[in-house]
């Protein structure tokens, strides 16, 4: 599936982030010959499975369950077109901190993961190697970049998510400055080395902090479907 196991994926070789086998780069952050800046960060979710982490971004968290997410970091959420059977087409609004002092505004627009990865996300799944994925398009500010669709378009996200027997391992990829057009030696002036690490950082925590509560949560909102036992 992968194209070299040991290299940082452009995105268009997206798709072999899917292999459950191990990269070189689970955590940490490259700068492509595109340009681009690249983050990878990996959270061991205990108790959590795809079902649940998908089902949060249904869950469209308001500010107050925004900062649960991650306390610090974490500033205010609001929402569009969102849907209770999908979170493809949906946009969050946000703003938050990336492990540092200021605050950014971003425009997250989720698509369908074979916008992404095509048809080798079918085939994940259907092989057991990928539980759910959250994909987006990103933008900064209150103005970003958009496509001929008016999305955001300054960069690309996906949280892939592979149940295990003690719960769910994921794997956050970003590709910054992905769809914005500008050179390379340009996306290198205007998303720093630094931004990247922050991401990293934040990435990675904020899923720590989301691993604690989901699943009770996600039992609270959907006891029909999944009937919690006595823990006694």
């Amino acid at each position: 599936m992968r194209t070299n196991y040991l290299a940082a994926p452009e995105f268009s070789e997206a798709s072999s982030q899917l292999d459950p086998a191990p990269v070189s780069i689970e955590m940490g952050v490259v700068r492509l010959e595109s340009g681009q800046l690249y983050v990878a960060a990996r959270t061991d979710m205990a108790a959590c499975k795809g079902r649940m982490f998908e089902w949060w971004f249904r869950f469209a968290p308001d500010t107050r369950q925004y900062l649960w997410w991650h306390p610090t970091d974490h500033v205010s959420s609001a929402w569009r077109e969102t849907s209770p059977s999908t979170h493809v087409g949906s946009t969050h609004l946000v703003e938050e901190r990336l492990a540092g002092s200021e605050v950014y505004a971003l425009q997250i627009h989720f698509i369908d993961p074979r916008e992404m990865f095509g048809t080798a996300y079918d085939d994940a799944v259907a092989a057991g190697e990928v539980s759910a994925a959250v994909c987006a398009q990103i933008g900064i500010g209150d103005d970003p970049v958009r496509d001929k669709q008016g999305r955001p378009n300054m960069g690309r996200m996906s949280h892939i998510a592979r149940d295990t027997e003690d719960g769910m391992v994921l794997r956050s990829r970003f590709w910054l400055g992905y769809g914005t057009g500008l050179p390379a030696q340009e996306l290198g002036q205007v998303i720093p080395d630094l931004l990247g690490l922050q991401l990293m950082r934040h990435a990675h925590t904020e899923f720590k902090h989301l691993a604690r509560f989901l699943p009770s949560l996600y039992r609270a909102e959907n006891q029909e479907a999944e009937p919690t036992s006595d823990l006694w």
